[in-house]
């Protein structure tokens, strides 16, 4: 996984335990999670491993990917020690006795891609702390946690569809997951298909301003609409009374939330259907496409074997998911990874070479 120090020669010690978690691809559901609806990610093979000990003094996390160590006690948590130590703050808050700790973190999960690279750290970390601390913590309250570490020491203010994800998704099988009942449930792929998912190189170190301008303005549209929040518009077309970009922001919204329960039963050909659309509403209703985005998710559509194509995650960057014919999936990823783009240099992200 990483070629850094290991977790002996950065603490003198071998760790007492170890838990990894992986990464997410959101298939369908883009910006309907923290609007109450519903999602369909699953995980994909790339990994985030957290290894701990107790130590002594300060809280040590080193991190094998970046290189470099932060410590923390009680103070403001800064780097990737928001992450972490918000893991442990809320563990915490739950009651559980916290020593000092040394923890090794590694990932292949690729930072600024949309592939929920802090959700699978934050579950890995809590997994390990569990493990460690024997707090017998189920998978849907340790997303639970993760999610509220989040938010609350990350500053993030996202839905709760990444730490489920992450913590409760299986390989190959894709989450179900309605973000207000937490009913949840695991469906195969379409028959004969497989993922291809494509890292455009372009980080989203913008989204943050564009993801909670875009959090605002649903909650702007529900509020004009007469309703908590958008999962519970009845009508598809009272959106349109709203002003732009209120309508769009909405209209994204619920149709996005109908592609999703269309999707449970679709088969290859109607799921890619669905796929294109979401990438065509997230472009034009929701405006969180990039013309590189768009030119990668094109080209992916212009590949014999590909059923759909999108961006996935928050948007403006990252990555695009495609729904490939099986056995297809890397070597097509292979042929656009050699092309030039627009702005983007395009890695393979899933399948794992």
């Amino acid at each position: 996984m990483t070629t850094g120090p290991r977790f002996h020669e950065i603490f003198g010690k071998d760790p007492t335990v170890a838990a990894r978690a992986l990464g997410r691809v959101n298939l369908i559901g883009d910006h309907t999670d923290y609007n109450q609806g519903f999602v369909l990610p699953t995980v994909i093979p790339q990994q985030t491993v957290v290894a701990v000990a107790v130590g002594s003094g300060l809280h040590e996390v080193y991190s094998a990917t970046l290189g470099r160590t932060v410590r923390f006690n009680g103070g403001p948590l800064t780097d990737f020690a928001r992450y972490v130590g918000g893991c442990v703050r809320v563990l915490e808050e739950r009651g559980a006795s916290i020593p000092p700790l040394q923890l090794w973190i590694a990932s292949e999960v690729p930072v600024g891609a949309g592939l929920s690279s802090s959700a699978a750290l934050e579950v890995a970390t809590i997994r390990a702390l569990d493990a460690l601390l024997g707090l017998e913590i189920g998978a849907e309250e340790i997303a639970t946690l993760a999610h509220k570490a989040e938010i609350e020491y990350a500053g993030v203010a996202c839905g709760i569809m990444d730490q489920m994800a992450c913590s409760l998704a299986e390989p190959d099988l894709m989450l179900f997951l309605d973000t207000m009942t937490m009913e949840r449930r695991l469906i195969p792929l379409p028959e004969g298909t497989e993922l291809l998912v494509v890292n455009s190189g372009i980080p989203r170190a913008l989204a943050a301003t564009g993801y909670n301008q875009r959090r605002a303005e649903c909650e702007a549209a529900a509020a004009m609409l007469g309703v908590p929040n958008l999962r519970l518009v009845e009508d598809p077309a009272t959106v349109e009374r709203l002003p732009s970009p209120l309508k769009e922001r909405a209209r994204h919204v619920v149709s996005e939330n109908a592609r999703v329960l269309a999707a449970l039963n679709a088969d290859a050909l109607e799921f890619g259907r669905l796929m294109t659309a979401s990438h065509a509403s997230l472009r034009d209703d929701y405006a969180v496409s990039l013309p590189p985005i768009d030119e990668l998710v094109s080209a992916l559509h212009s590949e014999r074997g590909v059923f759909g194509a999108r961006l996935t995650g928050a948007g403006f960057g990252g990555c695009c998911v495609a729904l490939a014919a099986a056995g297809e999936a890397r070597p097509i990823g292979r042929k656009l990874v050699a092309r030039a783009f627009t702005g983007c240099v395009p890695t393979i992200v899933v399948p794992k070479a």
